[in-house]
């Protein structure tokens, strides 16, 4: 199948083309993602989202990153999906399976509210290749202009994070520093590397720097993480505002370690997709 339909959406500006395979298959490779997320050349997205039958829940979703890897979990495009599935349903509230488990999606006075599940800390979940403290990880890198990011904190919310702390996340050239770290051999999966500078108990500042899509607009797995992390060293409450570079999100640590992200989502364009034409090779 060479003519697909798409959606292109996006939540804060981290987006997606969204792909319904739910009535028509859609197998799409590795190579055919890239060339779909290639800004240039393609429709430009930070993943592919292909939305699929589940036999446990309303959908499940297969992310792509823009570089072809297939991952767990994405927060942003679980909002975005959810807020499709809600509308199709007419009903205020979804469940979605993904690698990472499966999340409810519900109506929220400022878009989709997603629960992202339990937040994970042992040094076996992020997963770390050695046994540390992931409160204090022993893990550091020369930023360069006398800056240097060390002693991160790592967790998982389906996917692996690592959160430094400091006084101006724009201060450090992320897209240099990213994926030195995100390649570090302390993550055997890659990680996703965020920068935060805590404004105050329920406010804070952040960059992520997202594994196999480099920095993104927004990341909402990596919200959920860095409010976790910050909470863990004691400088936040257990819910705030998190001020990506497209906006800002809420996020909620419950007392049951579930976390609950919500923000805005929004529809850009709709299109079809040739996949012969991007890549020589048809799905």
């Amino acid at each position: 199948m060479n003519a697909v339909p798409f959606t292109k959406m996006h939540g804060l500006g981290n987006d997606f083309v969204v792909v319904d395979a739910r009535t028509q298959p859609f197998a799409v490779t590795a190579a055919q993602a890239r060339a779909i997320a290639d800004r240039r050349l393609g429709v430009g997205c930070d993943q592919l989202i292909v939305i699929e039958k589940s036999a446990s829940a309303d959908a499940f979703l297969r992310i792509l990153n823009a570089d072809g890897s297939e991952v767990e979990a994405c927060g942003n495009a679980s909002r975005c999906i959810g807020a499709v599935l809600m509308a199709e349903k007419k009903a205020d509230h979804v469940t979605l399976e993904t690698r990472a488990g499966a999340l409810e999606a519900r109506a929220a006075s400022n878009g989709v509210a997603v629960d992202m599940g339990p937040a994970r800390l042992d040094w076996k979940d992020i997963p770390l290749s050695r046994a540390m403290d992931t409160a204090h990880v022993n893990l550091s890198i020369d930023a360069g202009n006398g800056l240097r990011l060390a002693d991160p904190v790592c967790v998982s919310m389906g996917n692996p994070h690592a959160i430094f702390f400091v006084r101006d996340p724009y201060a450090y050239d992320l897209a240099t520093l990213g994926p030195k770290l995100e390649h570090d051999a302390l993550f055997p999966e890659r990680a996703n590397i965020t920068l935060v500078d805590v404004l105050s108990r329920d406010r804070a500042v952040m960059r992520t720097w997202e594994r196999g899509a480099g920095l993104t607009l927004a990341c909402g797995t990596g919200a959920c993480a860095t409010l976790v992390a910050a909470h863990r060293r004691g400088l936040m409450d257990r819910k705030g505002r998190l001020t990506l570079p497209g906006g800002d999100l809420e996020i909620e640590w419950r007392g049951d370690n579930h976390v609950i992200m919500a923000g805005p989502v929004a529809t850009s364009f709709a299109g079809t997709l040739d996949l012969a034409r991007l890549t020589g090779v048809a799905a």
